[in-house]
């Protein structure tokens, strides 16, 4: 055996038990202490049943390694990646399947400072020591265990980002999918001049609302309906580890993510004039020009946390959006937040004195886009250079996946890191039709 099922580019992820158990888990435990030579790990987990085993298996790892632990419990991702730096720990690490159905679960890795461990950055090593059983022994001197609530601390922090008097009464659904969010919101309401219309608000490991996947057009419904029968200002929807949030506007409406990227870097240019805002190449137009009428300096990088993160240190960028819905900040590790960005849409409609639809119907009507669309297909590889071929006329470019780009539209095409599916996202300056029209050709062309 060369590979583990359920290492992932990213991080780790399958089904328990046939894929990550607790034995497997105590042999991450031993081999990531080894890797980053721990000290002191804090650990946190989300509300699926398989959670609270794995925690203790994984805990167990770094206390044989010899490592003391902090285990915050039941939480979100981004308490993680506060808690790390703020607790001076050696690294962090999660325990969640984020939006994945229930009989998933996983691991998101950190070390010092919150920089993330992906595949390329650490979890080959770990994989290969637990493959080749080169495991430390048991330390004679075990680690300790330490419980700690950081949950005040968590939600003090965020108020760097957000002044709670620039936000008006405003009337927001929040719909926290019965996975963690629940308790950050309770924490942070008392802070907050607005009316909460709680749904789904309880941690609920058998799901009964539907797996927290925002995403997934069958989810979004509930909110919706609250929106609409509460006449809310705002409904707002997080996946199971709350490192994303997902916006309806007044009228019940989703909000593609990549309208959400020009409302914060508007909101952030703000109060940090002339700073680098850094975005992913599947859609790029609105964000560019928002970016640069704020004042702003735009930044591309390939999609995806570990790159995001990274090009974000190298030119201290303020900001990092990608369009979907991962959202990051320097002033918070430079990592995602599913909590910041709920606070900064609220304020800035405050400020605006506009609801939300007002806020991006000039950004949809000036750069309306298809969103997302994922296809399955045999050989993802062949097909993009096949449709590379066919568009060759275009400005083309390979910084992840392929982009083309022509006058009035542009496209980029992807291939997932971990299934055979790839993702299509069509924009174009000002033509709806055109950007219709162009995305059913390209999927005819993928799909033929």
């Amino acid at each position: 055996m060369d590979k583990i099922n359920c290492f992932k580019a990213y991080d780790i992820r399958g089904k328990v038990p046939s894929e990550l158990n607790p034995d497997l888990a105590y042999k991450i435990g031993l081999a990531y202490g080894k890797f980053i030579d721990a000290k002191k790990v804090v650990i946190g987990h989300d509300v699926r049943k398989s959670s609270e085993e794995l925690s203790n298996a994984l805990i167990k790892g770094l206390n044989d390694f010899g490592a003391d632990v902090i285990d915050i419990g039941l939480c979100g991702t981004e308490m993680i990646y506060y808690a790390t730096p703020a607790l001076n720990a050696d690294g962090g690490i999660m325990i969640t399947a984020s939006h994945n159905p229930p009989e998933y679960n996983g691991m998101k890795f950190v070390g010092k400072s919150s920089v993330p461990i992906g595949y390329d950055s650490g979890l080959n090593t770990v994989e290969k020591m637990i493959l080749n059983n080169d495991l430390p022994k048991s330390n004679p001197n075990k680690g300790n265990i330490a419980k700690k609530d950081v949950m005040n601390d968590f939600i003090n922090n965020l108020k760097k980002f957000y002044d709670p008097q620039k936000i008006k009464p405003l009337k927001v659904v929040v719909n926290a999918g019965n996975g963690c969010a629940g308790l950050a919101l309770n924490a942070i309401e008392n802070n907050l001049p607005i009316k909460m219309i709680k749904i789904f608000i309880e941690p609920n490991s058998d799901f009964p609302n539907g797996v927290p996947n925002p995403l997934l057009p069958e989810n979004r419904q509930a909110t919706i309906d609250a929106v609409l029968s509460n006449r809310a200002d705002l409904g707002v929807a997080w996946d199971g580890d709350y490192d994303r949030c997902f916006f309806f506007d007044e009228r019940g409406n989703f909000i593609e993510g990549y309208y959400i990227v020009g409302l914060l870097a508007k909101s952030i240019l703000k109060k940090n004039p002339g700073e680098k805002i850094v975005h992913d190449p599947r859609l790029i137009w609105n964000t560019v020009e928002v970016v640069k009428n704020s004042g702003g300096m735009p930044v591309l990088s390939k999609s995806g946390h570990a790159f995001i993160k990274q090009k974000m240190r190298e030119v201290n960028a303020v900001y990092g959006g990608e369009m979907s819905a991962h959202h990051y900040f320097r002033d918070n590790a430079y990592s995602d937040s599913g909590m910041i960005p709920f606070l900064l849409i609220m304020q800035l409609m405050s400020e605006e004195n506009k609801p939300l639809s007002l806020l991006v119907e000039e950004m949809i009507q000036a750069y309306p886009c298809s969103g997302e669309i994922n296809s399955t297909i045999d050989n993802p590889a062949k097909k993009i250079k096949e449709i590379e071929k066919q568009y060759s006329s275009g400005k083309i470019d390979h910084l992840d996946g392929v982009s083309v780009e022509f006058d009035d539209w542009r496209f980029n095409l992807r291939m997932s890191n971990t299934e055979p599916i790839i993702r299509l996202n069509v924009e174009s300056k000002g033509n709806i039709k055109l950007m219709e029209v162009k995305t059913e050709e390209l999927l005819d062309n993928i799909r033929s």
